[in-house]
């Protein structure tokens, strides 16, 4: 285990604990014991202070997550806390402890990150998998580090030319297949075979048919999105006129803060049809008329008055491919996201109008979806 804090009192953990507790709404708390222990008081008071500013709760759970894992890797490493600010060369071997050459590591034991602190973390289960990590992975967490540093009022050696060199030789080093959150894209035909798993008229069918409509329909949204859509979003819509049949219903979604906005201005997307007759199909029959959209049911068919956590979202995802006869590991929440993105430029739909449902801001990611489906069937992939 990591070497005890010599400042941290049985008191001071115990402290620490009930102050975690104070914001447990937003911190992933069934690990509250271990926070108390790897953050310091200054850590604990940092995340409330983000919390009475009203920071997302998904980006305040990734910070969390980030800093206690920097603390466990600082005492592991150093055998102290983090220092604030961190010195360029603790950086600097952070780097060089998560960003090495497995084939090197291969010949010479003591490249990359020792035995002895990888054993640590590990016992802790801050590391899981083997090998050097993500690049990404990396520069999140430096990212994080560097914030929580002007946070607290200092300056940091984040924008060094040699962090950066060092950044740059070691992903170069290691060249790294980029890989999707989701392998496979849920496309149309996808999205049939998991709602055909859905189709009767019990609660989880019921509920599990409006989530994947509702977060498919309307553009591809978030699993966190969806986990907390509450009643008080959605508007009735004048219902749409169709030619040759009765007027579709329609609903609108005030999405408030999401990963890429603030919430001060109203973002809106909107349901027509057939999502938003799933969706007033689930909330009549849970009696949903405030509050969570989408909550547990436990044993007995009751429903909870707590809402999902978006783990709850991808798991069903999964459990629906798993029952389509799908490979669970290819398909995710994510999946539905591109797969939306996908499915617009299989059906013509411009990039632009595709955007104002998937509230894309930028028009690179989105394209990188888009411009895969449109050159697999395009012209200049058929010359012969």
């Amino acid at each position: 285990m990591a070497a005890p804090r010599k400042s941290a009192s049985p008191s001071g953990v115990e402290r620490r604990a009930v102050e975690l507790d104070t914001i447990a709404s937003v911190l992933p708390i069934d690990r509250r014991d271990e926070l108390a222990e790897l953050l310091t008081d200054q850590d604990v008071e940092t995340l409330r202070h983000l919390v009475n500013q009203g920071m997302g709760a998904n980006t305040l759970r990734a910070i969390t997550s980030d800093l206690a894992y920097l603390e466990a890797w600082a005492l592991a490493a150093t055998k102290h806390s983090l220092p604030w600010p961190a010195p360029e060369a603790l950086l600097l071997k952070f780097v060089a402890q998560h960003l090495w050459d497995p084939q090197k590591r291969a010949a010479d034991a003591d490249h990359g990150m020792p035995t002895e602190v990888d054993d640590n973390l590990r016992r802790q289960g801050f590391l899981k998998s083997t090998g050097p990590h993500a690049p990404a992975t990396v520069r999140r967490r430096l990212a994080n580090w560097s914030t929580l540093t002007k946070w607290r009022g200092l300056d940091g050696a984040f924008a060094s030319p040699a962090l950066k060199s060092a950044i740059r030789l070691a992903v170069r080093a290691v060249p790294r297949k980029r890989t999707r959150k989701s392998a496979k894209a849920v496309t149309g035909d996808v999205l049939a075979k998991l709602l055909a798993t859905c189709a009767g008229e019990n609660l989880r069918d019921l509920r599990d048919r409006a989530i994947l409509m509702v977060a498919f329909a309307s553009g591809g949204r978030r699993r966190s999105e969806i986990a907390g859509l509450r009643r008080e979003q959605l508007t009735v819509e004048p219902a749409i006129e169709v030619p040759d049949g009765p007027p579709l219903p329609s609903l609108a979604i005030h999405l408030g803060r999401t990963k890429t906005t603030s919430g001060e201005q109203d973002e809106v997307v909107y349901l027509t049809g057939r999502p938003v007759e799933a969706l007033n199909a689930w909330m009549a029959a849970a009696g949903i008329d405030s509050g969570s959209v989408f909550r547990g049911i436990g044993r007995w068919g009751t429903v909870s008055r707590r809402a999902l956590d978006p783990q709850s979202i991808n798991a069903i995802i999964k459990q629906r491919a798993a029952m389509a006869g799908l490979e669970p590991a290819e398909v995710s929440a994510h999946g539905l996201r591109s797969g939306y993105l996908t499915e617009a430029a299989n059906r013509g739909i411009p990039l632009p109008e595709a955007m104002e449902q998937s509230r894309h801001r930028s028009v690179q990611q989105a394209s990188s979806y888009y411009n895969n489906a449109t050159r697999r069937s395009g012209r200049a992939a058929r010359l012969l």
